[in-house]
Order: structure tokens, then sequence, then C-alpha cells
């Protein structure tokens, strides 16, 4: 078993035992997230499985913020805030503009990217050093910039 599914199997027991209401829900729901794609791939995850899941799981509170705020819904943001913090307790630490870059520079340097058409490349290298600390999106906008 992956350390961080165990992480968040005990995070579960622990928000049980502190009757942490909205925090188990969240919880119970990254840990059904984990089960279903276990059964639906019929294969134990790693932990960058368990990451790339968690990863999908923050973008999409995220999305739901900016929706929520632009109706003017601030209870239903706030919630989706509280999830993001809850999930993001089992995310790596993110990394800051200077160090994205210089991992922008030094996958471009080793894929021998030169244009556009080479930013596949230079994702597929950079993707499993940034999932989980970076937006994806940025980061594939940045890789866009230094190669256009």
């Amino acid at each position: 078993m992956s350390d961080l599914k165990t992480q968040v199997i005990d995070a579960v027991k622990d928000a049980m035992r502190a009757g942490d209401k909205p925090g188990l829900a969240t919880l119970r729901m990254v840990s059904a997230a984990i089960k279903q794609k276990e059964v639906d791939e019929r294969r134990t995850l790693t932990d960058s499985d368990v990451l790339a899941i968690l990863d999908k799981m923050v973008k999409q509170r995220r999305e739901s913020v900016e929706q929520y705020e632009a109706a003017g819904r601030e209870e239903l943001a706030a919630a989706e805030r509280a999830e993001i913090d809850t999930i993001g307790e089992f995310l790596p630490r993110a990394l800051d503009e200077s160090e994205i870059s210089a991992m922008i520079a030094a996958a471009i340097e080793e894929t021998g990217a030169e244009s556009i058409r080479d930013m596949g490349k230079v994702m597929a290298k950079l993707k499993p050093e940034v999932q989980g600390r970076a937006d994806m999106s940025t980061v594939s906008a940045r890789v866009k910039q230094h190669l256009g």
C-alpha cells in the first residue's frame, strides 16, 4: 500500500476520533476516490497515482471556488476552500516561481526542445517532477512561453 494512501486512511481514523465532521467527509471522499481508481484499474495504486488523484481533486475545487465567487455564493466557496486545505495536507510543498523556471529550463535542455512542437517532450519530462507541487496548466503556459 502506498504511503499516501496509508496517510489518508490514518487521517480518516483521526478525524473520526476528533469528531471533525467536515474534515471527515472530505477525507472519506478522498479515500473513496482512491478505492474507486483501484477497483477500476484492478491494481494497487502507487504514491504518484494517489498524488494525481489528489491534484485533480484540488483543481476541481479551485474551479468550484471561482464559480461560487462569481455567483456570489461565499459560503459555498468557503466550504470548497476548507476541502482544498484538507486535501492539501497530503500534497508535497508547492514549488515557487524560480524553482518552476529552473525545472522548465532544465527539461528544455535535457529534451533538446527547440520549438512549440517539442512541448509534449518537455511536459512529459516535467509532469512527474511537478505533479501535485504546481498547477499543471500554469506550468504548461510557462513552457509554451519559453518555447514560443
